[in-house]
């Protein structure tokens, strides 16, 4: 297949206003007549129904929770980006786009990346107008704050807990439509499988999770905003219940899935402290504004650190490194979090990592609690201040927070165009769920802005253009490809039941997820990416063998909807293996440590990986097929990148 972007002609800064007047129309009294799914109910699945359905549409929005207020988005700390310029620091949306095609390495689309800086500034607006309660300042002004890569303060806020206020406002507009009865809303139902009927994605697949019920659904299009798969890892700071299962069903059913491999490690998360953990507990990347990133000048220091012998505030100013503010003067402690991350592990490898496993580096803030005092520190970070010391013991106004990297996004989904339509005709994804606007790295506060973007201000636009070629004929279950698609989820449902192992569905991801981390993490190396691949294919076949499920199909049974989510995170963590081994370079967060510029900084190579890898499934236990997007740069000029 041809990968068609659908980039408009013209202007960068004129593309989305003149795509906006191009694009077909449905009339008022015709969207009526259409029916769209959503699934998932964060911030790009909530927003994306509730305009969807102010427009007129139809909606029937999905979630595998009890509330949409339970999405992953609320999770969200730090902060939404946009380029407002209220601090009159030389930001606009032109440097708000080149600091997210440069944070990324150059491997995002110009056209997707230009459109997302220009509607960013109308997202901030939107929440205002919902009552989202960002921070102000003394006068009553919006506030903002600094995020890594960039050198304007162009990041809006509600204290530690932004996602959690901007998914509040979304789930406030979807609480209307659904009120007035134009979103029709299903809990607790998670997505095993799409529908298409004559090459066009027409429904979905659901189980009722409390029942066990197989459902099916039809619609005239999909939307899906469910979100990343970082929990392939298994420890990662994703929501346990973030999968992969929804946009993987689609790539079975022939939605290319983009650039695997792009992972993010976000640099600033509380170290592991034992093997019975089962996820990892972000600290916001605004603490970088304040807190200073160091470990200490010597090995013999370390380890008299981590053997107890001294303590941290024993050690003299003068024999700490501040690794970062060292190496890159420009920009700190706030360099993109592929490059802060790659830092502390070049520490902790060097030996000069603390904490009793020696996998750490301090996060210190004794120099802003000296200047403004504790009160005002606890006014910008009092709850995350209070999440570190309830789950380490330790006192972050007393003493350095210990932090370490940790999977925390991920760049890499579905393949879209312009219009966010993956190659299934009818089939859009949304936010995390794509790959579109963030390259090989993602910088900090640009998750919720891409998420609201599509919701809010793309998909409305876009989705009609698809519609409008539609005839707007009812749609329902009784084709035989529902009945098909139905069948199928029953039989894999009562093959994972049938095979009665001995080990849990816990244990074979967790096994994948070292594999994962050790292999294909932080630093990847052709050798260690081979051994992975001959790894989790052995793994996969453990796991069909010797699986445990325990319990029924028609039953609330969270053993069973495990296994399904690992047996999808085995095929595709090994879809990762393959993209990181094809792509011989290293670009933002895929370090291929055979690729590396002399002072041990990602070396792209532009003339031969200049691209958007999409994988295309080839059928079950075939190698799938890559197919190209080659990527042009008009606008900025490729060079090595440096934040020194």
């Amino acid at each position: 297949m041809l990968l068609d972007s659908k980039i408009p002609e013209g202007p960068l800064a004129e593309k989305w206003e003149k795509h906006k007047f191009n694009v077909k129309l449905v009339n008022p009294a015709n969207k009526r007549k259409y029916d769209v799914i959503v699934v998932g109910t964060g911030l790009a699945g909530s927003s994306a129904a509730a305009s969807l359905a102010e427009l007129g549409y139809n909606v029937k929005a999905f979630t595998y929770h009890d509330s949409p207020r339970r999405a992953h988005s609320i999770a969200a700390q730090g902060g939404i980006n946009a380029a407002k310029n209220y601090q009159n620091d030389g930001d606009s949306v032109f440097r708000l786009f080149y600091d997210t095609i440069k944070g990324g390495d150059y491997r995002a689309r110009e056209a997707n990346v230009y459109r997302l800086a220009q509607v960013s500034v109308n997202i901030i607006d939107q929440c205002v107008a919902q009552g989202v309660p960002f921070a102000r300042e003394y006068g009553g002004l919006l506030a903002n704050r600094s995020f890594g890569g960039a050198q304007v303060s162009r990041t809006f806020y509600a204290r530690g807990q932004t996602g959690q206020q901007l998914l509040l406002g979304a789930y406030s507009a979807l609480s209307r439509q659904v009120a007035y009865g134009k979103v029709k809303l299903y809990t607790r139902s998670e997505m095993l499988d799409l529908v298409m009927v004559d090459g066009v994605a027409r429904g979905i697949v659901t189980r009722n999770v409390i029942t066990g019920e197989i459902e099916n659904h039809a619609a005239h299009a999909v939307v899906l905003a469910t979100g990343g798969y970082g929990n392939v890892f298994y420890l990662s700071t994703n929501a346990k219940l973030c999968n992969v299962t929804a946009a993987w069903r689609a790539h079975k059913k022939g939605a290319y899935f983009a650039n695997p491999c792009f992972t993010q490690i976000h640099p600033t998360c509380i170290p592991v402290s034992g093997d019975y953990q089962s996820k990892l507990t972000l600290m916001s990347e605004s603490l970088r504004n304040d807190g200073r990133v160091w470990v200490p000048n010597t090995v013999e220091l370390a380890e008299r650190l981590r053997k107890g012998e001294i303590k941290v505030n024993d050690i003299a100013e003068a024999d700490r490194d501040y690794f970062l503010e060292r190496k890159y003067p420009a920009f700190g402690n706030l360099v993109p979090r592929d490059v802060a991350s790659r830092n502390a592990k070049q520490m902790c490898d060097e030996g000069r990592g603390v904490g009793s496993t020696g996998l750490a580096v301090y996060l210190d803030f004794a120099e802003i609690i000296q200047r403004i005092g504790a009160d005002g520190v606890s006014q910008k970070y009092g709850n995350l201040f209070a999440m570190y010391e309830k789950i380490t013991g330790e006192d972050p106004y007393k003493m350095p927070m210990r932090i370490y990297p940790a999977v925390h996004y991920t760049m890499g989904g579905l393949w879209v165009d312009y219009n966010l339509q993956t190659t299934i005709p009818g089939l859009y994804a949304t936010g995390e769920c794509n790959f579109s606007d963030h390259g090989a790295n993602r910088l900090g506060a640009s998750a919720l802005m891409q998420g609201l973007a599509d919701g809010y201000f793309v998909i409305p636009y876009t989705i009609g253009d698809y519609l409008a070629q539609t005839a707007p004929k009812p749609v329902d279950t009784q084709h035989p490809a529902f009945a098909e698609a139905k069948a199928g989820v029953q039989a894999r449902t009562e093959q994972l039941l049938a095979i009665k192992g001995t080990r849990t569905p816990d244990q074979f991801h967790k096994a994948l997820g070292h594999i994962m981390w050790e292999y294909c993490g932080m630093a990847r190396n052709a050798e260690g990416l081979r051994h992975a691949k001959t790894e989790i294919q052995r793994l996969r076949k453990e796991f069909w063998s010797d699986v445990r499920v325990v319990g029924t199909g028609e039953e609330l049974n969270q053993t069973l909807e495990k296994a399904g989510r690992v047996a999808d995170f085995l095929e595709l963590g090994e879809l990762m293996v393959d993209d990181a081994l094809a792509r011989n370079e290293s670009c933002g967060g895929h370090f291929r440590e055979e690729y590396q510029t002399p002072e041990g900084e990602a070396l792209r190579d532009d003339e031969n990986f200049a691209y958007v890898a999409a994988w295309e499934y080839q059928g079950d236990n075939q190698p799938e097929k890559l197919n190209k997007e080659d990527l042009s740069f008009e606008n900025v000029k490729l060079t090595q990148r440096s934040y020194k």
